[in-house]
């Protein structure tokens, strides 16, 4: 069970990463404008447009993509798993806390969306690092 709550908390993690990362390095500025999509706009609130610091972002997300999706192909070494899992623990504890602290610039749906989503990445770093016994 384990090892399937990992291989599914990491391809998550990739895919997601994919997503932010192309968006913000290649799309900077429709990035800016419009992250996440579906008519929701959460980077304006927060900020002036800085074209640096986005493609910043991008290569940090396409960096956690290719962690990911290396440690998914090696997700039976559970040291490969937990040490990716620490990482990105480290990375979404931080996102989630500076985050909740921005909350009051958003309107309520958007503010339950960014607790919920950023939630949940830390939720699925925290299963990549506990511990787990033989993989098979």
């Amino acid at each position: 069970m384990k090892l399937l709550l990992d291989r599914i908390s990491l391809a998550f993690m990739g895919v997601t990463g994919a997503f932010v990362g192309v968006h913000a390095y290649f799309a900077t500025q429709h990035f800016y404008d419009n992250f996440p999509g579906l008519g929701l706009r959460w980077l304006p609130q927060l900020g002036p447009f800085n074209e640096h610091f986005i493609k910043d972002v991008g290569a940090f997300y396409l960096g956690i993509t290719v962690l990911s999706f290396i440690a998914l192909a090696n997700a039976r070494k559970a040291i490969v798993v937990q040490m990716t899992g620490a990482a990105l623990l480290v990375f979404n504890v931080l996102h989630f806390y500076y985050h909740l602290t921005m909350l009051h610039m958003y309107e309520p749906r958007d503010q339950w969306l960014n607790a919920i989503l950023l939630g949940l990445t830390v939720v699925l770093s925290v299963i990549l690092v506990i511990p787990s016994g033989p993989r098979h």
